[in-house]
């Protein structure tokens, strides 16, 4: 299979989502939808962006290539590289620090065998990366999976959370 068929079946796919964004903006407005369009290919590719689908998210809004590069590399929730199929980010700022952050972070790296940014071998789990904040300081220490927050963290509870994703 082409690398063009495989871009076609992916925008094929995300295209409703797209669209439905893109209803929600006047005609001459469409790179309004950039965020949910490349939010929507992503899904649709495995949780990762490739340069061709990005080219063909920026032809279908209409948009110089360039400005959904600048997008796509500006905002962690975009990955440019294959990823586990679930990602996870530590909060480090200084409330998880103090209540235990740290910990955290080498407790999950020695439960799944790789260090931040990495990939477990089996592909299940991508250490994204350690965020600045997460925004949930009250509930120090915490995490995002997935896009779900997990806040008041333990080793323990971190196993369970882990544990139960397929």
């Amino acid at each position: 299979m082409s690398a063009t068929t495989d871009i076609d079946k992916i925008m094929e796919k995300a295209r409703p989502e797209i669209d439905k964004w893109l209803a929600k903006f006047p005609a001459e407005r469409k790179q309004s939808a950039v965020i949910p369009a490349l939010t929507a290919v992503q899904e649709e590719n495995g949780g990762w962006l490739t340069r061709e689908l990005m080219d063909a998210v920026a032809a279908y809004l209409g948009m110089p290539p360039i400005a959904v590069y600048e997008v796509a590399s500006f905002y962690s929730m975009y990955d440019l590289e294959p990823v586990g199929r679930h990602k996870i980010n530590v909060c480090n700022n200084i409330s998880c620090q103090l209540c235990g952050g740290d910990d955290i972070i080498r407790h999950i790296e020695n439960k799944l065998g790789v260090k931040v940014g990495e990939t477990t071998s089996d592909g299940k789990f991508t250490i994204k990366r350690e965020e600045e904040c997460l925004a949930a300081c009250s509930g120090a220490p915490m995490m995002a999976v997935d896009g779900h927050y997990y806040e008041n963290l333990t080793p323990e509870k971190v196993d369970e959370i882990l544990d139960g994703l397929e």
